[in-house]
């Protein structure tokens, strides 16, 4: 494949003005601040962190457009396809292409996670939309706590097929991880690891050609140094950013829910004068204002702001 997200990939937020409407041109100059660092490889619009499901079709669309156009080809805009169904799931990859995604991270269908998934399952999801859509797909890999987390033979028989060409590990739990990803790697090398851990990137960050996180799109100057000493072996420098970081990792990624981070993501945008409003989208609830404060503290201490 031609895309190489070996470094870091952002999941940016999708900004909204105080009256819930999406802020377009905060988007532009979010997307345009991202891109411009060197070692940014590309940015995963509509995923969690962006709020991807609470959006119309016509948002979701309107949101990988303005994107695209942000960056106007330094980096890929890669889209997240979480329609429930493989037909719907299809057609929205259709739609991303049709608003210049280059790529799309395809979410497990969403009943699996309370119901699982029956065998084989999988594996029509990703051809069916590579078959319709052309696009490149990234494998994602769920919790190992759901029941939408894909075992080992199907990982690897998902990422044997046309378009796939990486994966986004969000397995939390390291026997797992360090007992699969090695034979993912010996089984196709060709597929680039991308880890998705936010709150446990020091463990996962030695084995991986980058990270696919929401942590990226709040603290990418951080994140790089992460990745350059994953990739260096050089344990000690790694140690230090990740200390550095802990303060921002508890007040954002250590809340009572995963999705809280989105929550926190936009408070620390706005406290780093990137964003001027962290308005969310129900069902996301706004936080308290000592959570605010909290969360500004920690960018300081790890001399983000």
């Amino acid at each position: 494949m031609s895309l190489d997200l070996r470094g870091l990939v952002p999941a940016p937020v999708t900004p909204f003005t105080p009256d819930g409407a999406v802020d377009h041109p905060a988007l532009a100059g979010y997307g345009k601040w991202l891109a411009g660092f060197d070692g940014v490889k590309g940015l995963v619009c509509l995923g969690h962190a962006g709020e991807g499901t609470f959006l119309t079709q016509d948002e979701q669309v309107a949101v990988t457009r303005t994107l695209v156009e942000a960056v106007d080809g330094a980096v890929p805009i890669i889209a997240g396809i979480t329609g429930e169904g493989t037909a719907v799931a299809a057609a929205e990859a259709v739609r991303a292409v049709e608003a210049g995604a280059a790529a799309g991270l395809v979410y497990p269908s969403h009943g699996w996670l309370r119901f699982g998934f029956q065998p084989g399952a999988p594996q029509d999801r990703y051809r069916a939309i590579h078959e319709e859509s052309g696009l490149p797909l990234i494998l994602f890999q769920y919790p190992d706590v759901t029941k939408a987390s894909y075992d080992l033979p199907t990982q690897l028989e998902i990422a044997a097929q046309p378009g796939v060409f990486a994966t986004k590990n969000g397995v939390r739990n390291m026997r797992r991880w360090d007992t699969e990803i090695p034979v993912l790697r010996a089984e196709h090398p060709e597929l680039q690891i991308l880890t998705c851990h936010d709150e446990y990137l020091l463990h996962t960050m030695f084995d991986v050609d980058g990270a696919l996180v929401g942590y990226g799109g709040l603290a990418p100057e951080a994140l790089l140094e992460l990745i350059a000493a994953g990739k260096a072996r050089d344990y000690s420098a790694a140690r230090a950013v990740h200390d550095r970081l802990l303060p921002v990792t508890k007040a954002v990624y250590h809340r009572g829910s995963h999705m809280e981070g989105t929550v926190a993501l936009k408070l620390g945008l706005k406290a780093r004068g990137v964003l001027l409003s962290a308005t969310v989208r129900s069902p996301l609830i706004e936080l308290s204002a000592e959570a605010e404060e909290e969360i500004a503290l920690a960018l300081k201490r790890a001399e983000l702001i």
